[in-house]
């Protein structure tokens, strides 16, 4: 049987907070349990609803999203988030990061893209709630921790911090970008910037394609897939 996490959509548009709420119904894994048009009401809900998951948007009328989640880690809600916003700056993702923030989708986006999101954190909070009861291993720390802190390690000579600033950049550059831009971006050599490009590729939250000019070779264009 599917475990249903309770969900909380904090939107201040109408239009786009019926249609997350619609996307999110759509998934078998998940169910809305309120809509909170602002940061006070977001709190609020969280604190009375106990939501599994919330998905935040960054822009809202009486506070940041992210305040709202700092506010809520400083109550010790460990509560998921996925933030649903139209902000794409490096300071903002990074921010996010630090707030414990491991899903980050960009608007606008289809209902495919946000049920990939949405797969992830059904696998991560179940993963942790079958691991509550015991003393964890290395294996069971990292499904914890999530993709960003286990399984995107496994090539050699890729440091977590770095991929973390190369997919920030690639997320803020909010178009395709090249190798050579996004080093520009992060201060790398292009030759790393490719080879932490490619890693995002295979991770899959990042895509590429060829783009030809008038004569020698493609230059390969990199996007992040929530873009």
């Amino acid at each position: 049987m599917t475990v249903v996490l309770r969900a909380l959509v904090v939107e201040d548009e109408p239009a786009v907070a019926l249609v997350t709420r619609g996307f999110v119904e759509r998934h078998a894994g998940f169910q809305v349990v309120a809509v909170a048009p602002t940061g006070e009401q977001a709190l609020d809900a969280v604190e009375t609803l106990q939501p599994d998951v919330v998905l935040l948007d960054v822009h809202l009328p009486d506070m940041s999203g992210l305040t709202v989640l700092r506010r809520l880690r400083s109550r010790g809600s460990r509560v998921e988030v996925v933030a649903v916003t139209a902000a794409r700056d490096l300071e903002t993702v990074r921010l996010a990061r630090t707030q414990g923030v491991r899903h980050y989708l960009v608007k606008p986006f289809d209902m495919q893209a946000l049920h990939q999101r949405l797969d992830d954190v059904h696998r991560a909070v179940a993963q942790e709630r079958s691991l509550a009861a015991s003393t964890l291993d290395q294996a069971g720390i990292d499904a914890v921790l999530g993709s960003a802190a286990g399984p995107r390690l496994v090539r050699k000579g890729v440091n977590e911090r770095t991929l973390q600033t190369v997919e920030a950049a690639l997320v803020e550059a909010g178009v395709d970008a090249s190798a050579a831009e996004v080093a520009e971006r992060t201060g790398m050599s292009r030759v790393s910037a490719r080879r932490y490009l490619e890693r995002l590729v295979e991770l899959g939250v990042a895509r590429v394609e060829p783009r030809y000019g008038s004569a020698g070779r493609p230059e390969h264009r990199y996007t992040a897939s929530s873009v």
